[in-house]
């Protein structure tokens, strides 16, 4: 007999519902086995009885199956409600296979008449709309009435009005129009005040120029090499740095290139990543005579000759012990002891860099106005703002400051700013980042403040030896692998503080060896004097920090009037989901902070902090549960059950394990360096929460040598990251996804929120972003979706972001947060957008989008110019 069509069908949707069902039921098994649901269970062995049946060409199959339908309904509503993407999850297939058991060629194969009925014309195999094929079509209907009320059914926002008070606030000197430091000013408010663009004409914005930096990707990058920068505009020209550490000055009206500065970066760095957030100011102006006296303070000279430092790879470098360990009283620390306050009896030499004033094309005597521009090589250049120069009157001469000097374990690239230093009036304020998770020996965290003028040394604070700031003696150098600063300060010159987020001690996931510094200050903001360095106050937001939850971003300030009194706050966002509101006086909380009990049972000889603080205003998620557990079908969800059951899980703060640990709120946190804006006018907050669990599992290491989370050594100078050389564990560190790819916990995975500061309440919520550009196939679907960038607020009430997975810059109306404009951009737009005045009269908004190599968006070199029609923008 031969085979037609239908049997070829039917013999294909059979072995595809035995092997659906033999996946379902071993699973199953094993999720049982794991205490978690009996569902996948009871529906692979109602599949397995339903290709049993079609294979004898029972009816009763197509009624079984109406089953399982309708009893996956059921279940699926029980466990989250009418949410349309875990609904999906879990019954697409399902619903997918109904369909297909509705086909012709297999109901036409149902059924057997006896004589009597083919004698009399009765007709015994089911259809759509006949028999067990009516259930079937019934039960299908039923979830397609589901899905539909699901998709239009938001379970995920919270909806309110932001208030419209109005207060006084503090504009610190800066024009309207302007934009000076990275978050417009040393309070980090990343506010405009600017009402050109409105709610009502948003959606009218267009693109006024785009300019290409030709900043492309080169061979050595690492693999976070990314385009962050915000740019600073200042009277009429913009100025911007590039991965490569090119400074360019445009035109803020038309976007014309006016000069451009190559620092001649040296060859290769060991770098974990490449990337320049923007640059510092320092107005045309002569310091006070105050600050003449605190730069007459014992300084260390800025720019000595260079010494050959150490040659090779990071991880060959750790691997062969020539990145020297501490000391202490001129003999090794022991096993661990990063902390220990060194006193080296020779100073380790300085890196070998090229100097600025040596290597430009242009040099300036006298810069009444600066550019500081840091560079991946660990040097900060002063530039002349008219002209590009190398401004020779700072660092004795040759236009810079090496930052290596008196630092241990010279290993360039292992330490510089990736983000802008902070400018004060007398003093230049330096922090850095260190490698993460690579050795034991790394460089040194330490704060340093700088004569503005001249470059000389004023004061250092190291947190590893935080009582002595006063520059170091020749022959000593900085702790090592003290806790560092890689994110952007703020300053208060009026209260004379600038407030430093700090991150952890490598590495991140142990820490059995701390010092008593390294635990007081570790994952804490620090208020430090402007003038001396010393400590005024500290703030902990992690005790015993297992997490890598550093201090992620810029702290803004800004007067609150909370109870009836005006109040100097801090607002500190986290990577756990905190957001502190501190009195940046004292420290002190101004909305309410608890300490909060968390799961312990760290890897011994580690141990946990038995509380962590909670603060009134917090992002932190409900803890994820097996029922959170998501993927594109049914399949790489059950595999992501039983992958959570299988890991360390007691909620935020579950110590990282031999056997894996989930850490949600992940190390990508709800907050990064992108902060928050804050309108100092209506004393609101608009935000960008993104939640993604990660995987943390130590990796015992035998040795100090061998790599045990690498399968190759990095390329070229490329460190190792997460091998931890000199720790007895190694670090697997990545995101808790499916099979697939796709994050194992159910969407929405980013938000856009308003808060009221004044309260701490949290007032509207929504998701935000598209996956169109993270999968296979672009669909423009709303499921909310991380932002690695920060937000622009404005005086017209409009908040911008651009730093969404998805290619977009979108506008929103602050007061309710409903999306109110986006455009296309060319690539990935991680960074934090900012808004001006040109010189037309118009207000622009200003996106960088180059893309984030870890983010994998795509890469770029556009700074993209938005403004109104000239028209309707000399209406407003």
């Amino acid at each position: 007999m031969r085979s037609g069509p239908g049997s070829i069908i039917s013999l294909i949707t059979i072995a595809i519902l035995a092997l659906a069902g033999l996946f379902l039921t071993g699973g199953g098994l094993w999720l049982i086995v794991a205490d978690g649901s009996w569902y996948y269970l009871i529906a692979g062995l109602v599949m397995l009885a339903t290709a049993l049946l079609l294979q004898f060409r029972r009816p009763e199959a197509l009624s079984l199956y109406a089953a399982l339908v309708v009893g996956t309904l059921v279940w699926a509503i029980w466990e989250v409600g009418f949410d349309w993407w875990p609904l999906a999850a879990r019954g697409g297939v399902i619903f997918i296979l109904g369909l297909v058991l509705l086909l012709p060629w297999i109901t036409r194969r149902l059924g057997r008449r006896n004589v009597a009925q083919a004698l009399d014309g009765v007709v015994v195999t089911p259809s759509a709309r006949r028999g067990s094929g009516l259930a079937l079509s019934g039960a299908l209907v039923i979830a397609l009435v589901v899905a539909g009320i699901s998709w239009f059914t938001d379970l995920h926002s919270v909806e309110g009005r932001l208030p419209e008070r109005q207060t006084a606030w503090n504009d610190l000197g800066v024009p309207a129009g302007e934009w000076h430091q990275y978050g417009r000013t040393n309070y980090g408010q990343r506010y405009a005040p600017l009402d050109q663009i409105t709610p009502d004409n948003v959606d009218r914005l267009q693109v006024a120029w785009e300019y290409h930096t030709g900043d492309e990707t080169q061979p050595g990058d690492p693999v976070e090499t990314t385009f962050e920068v915000t740019p600073l505009k200042i009277g009429e020209r913009l100025y911007l740095c590039t991965p490569h550490q090119n400074v360019i000055a445009l035109d803020a009206t038309t976007g014309e290139e006016i000069w451009r500065y190559d620092p001649q970066i040296q060859g290769e760095l060991a770098l974990q990543h490449l990337t320049c957030r923007g640059l510092a100011y320092q107005a045309p102006g002569t310091p006070d005579q105050a600050g003449a006296d605190a730069a007459a303070a014992p300084a260390a000279d800025a720019a000595s000759p260079a010494s050959d430092a150490p040659t090779g790879t990071a991880t060959a470098l750790a691997q062969s012990g020539q990145l020297a360990a501490p000391q202490t009283d001129g003999q090794p620390a022991a096993a661990g002891d990063a902390t220990t306050a060194p006193a080296t009896p020779v100073e380790t030499p300085t890196s070998n860099q090229p100097v600025a004033a040596a290597t430009a094309a242009r040099t300036s005597d006298a810069c009444d106005g600066k550019l500081f521009m840091p560079t991946a090589d660990g040097r900060l250049i002063a530039l002349n703002l008219d002209t590009g120069a190398v401004c020779t009157g700072f660092g004795g001469g040759d236009g810079q400051i090496d930052l290596w000097r008196k630092m241990p374990n010279v290993n360039p690239g292992s330490y510089y700013s990736t983000s802008p230093v902070v400018v004060t009036q007398d003093i230049v304020i330096v922090g850095g980042t260190v490698l993460d998770n690579v050795s034991t020996n790394e460089a040194s965290g330490v704060i340093r403040g700088y004569d503005i003028e001249t470059g000389d040394l004023v004061w250092a604070w190291d947190s590893g030896n935080p009582d002595q700031t006063a520059p170091l003696p020749e022959g000593q150098t900085y702790t090592p692998n003290s806790p560092n600063s890689w994110s952007i300060s703020a300053a208060d010159e009026a209260l004379g503080m600038v407030y430093v987020p700090l991150g952890n001690q490598p590495p991140d996931q142990w820490g059995a060896n701390r010092s008593d510094a390294v635990e007081r200050f570790s994952s804490s903001v620090v208020a430090l004097d402007i003038a001396t360095g010393e400590v005024r106050w500290v703030f902990q937001t992690v005790h015993h920090d297992l997490w890598d939850y550093d201090v992620p971003s810029q702290p803004s300030l800004l007067d609150l009037t909370i109870r009836g009194e005006s109040v100097p706050v801090l607002v500190q966002p986290t990577k756990q989901g905190e957001v502190y509101v501190l009195d940046r006086r004292t420290g002190e909380p101004a909305l309410p902070v608890v300490e909060s009990p968390v799961p312990g049972g760290a890897v011994e000889p580690d141990f946990t902090a038995p509380t962590q603080p909670v603060s009134a205003l917090s992002f932190d998620p409900p803890a994820i549960r097996e029922t959170d557990m998501w993927g594109a079908t049914l399949f790489d969800q059950l595999a992501c059950r039983i992958a959570f059951h299988g890991y360390r899980y007691e909620g935020r703060y579950t110590p990282p394990s031999l056997e894996g640990s989930l850490v949600y709120p992940g190390n990508f946190g709800v907050f990064n360096w992108g902060g928050v804006a804050i309108d100092p006018v209506r004393d609101v907050m608009f935000s960008t929460p993104a939640y993604l669990a990660f995987v943390s599992k130590l990796v015992p290491r035998d040795n100090d040598s061998d790599l045990v989370v690498n399968k190759s050594q990095p390329e070229g100078a490329l460190p190792a990251l997460n091998e931890n050389f000199g720790a007895p564990y190694a670090v697997e560190l990545s995101p808790f996804t499916s099979v697939l790819g796709l994050p194992c916990q159910s969407p929405p995975w980013g938000y856009v929120a308003g808060s009221d500061l004044a309260t701490g309440e949290t007032v509207w919520m929504h998701k935000n972003g598209t996956v169109r550009d993270s999968s296979p196939i672009p669909l423009p679907f709303e499921m909310g979706v991380p932002d690695l960038g920060g937000p622009v607020i404005t005086a017209g009430g409009v908040a911008f972001i651009s730093g969404t997975l998805d290619y977009y810059v979108r506008g929103f109306d602050v007061t309710t947060g409903k999306q109110l404009w986006r455009a296309r951009l060319p690539a990935g737009g991680q960074s934090t957008p900012m808004s001006y005045e040109g010189a037309d009269g118009r207000q622009y908004v200003l996106v960088a989008a180059g893309g984030h190599g870890s983010l994998g968006t795509k890469r770029g070199d556009s700074v993209i110019a938005y403004a109104l029609p000239d028209e309707a923008a000399a209406t407003e």
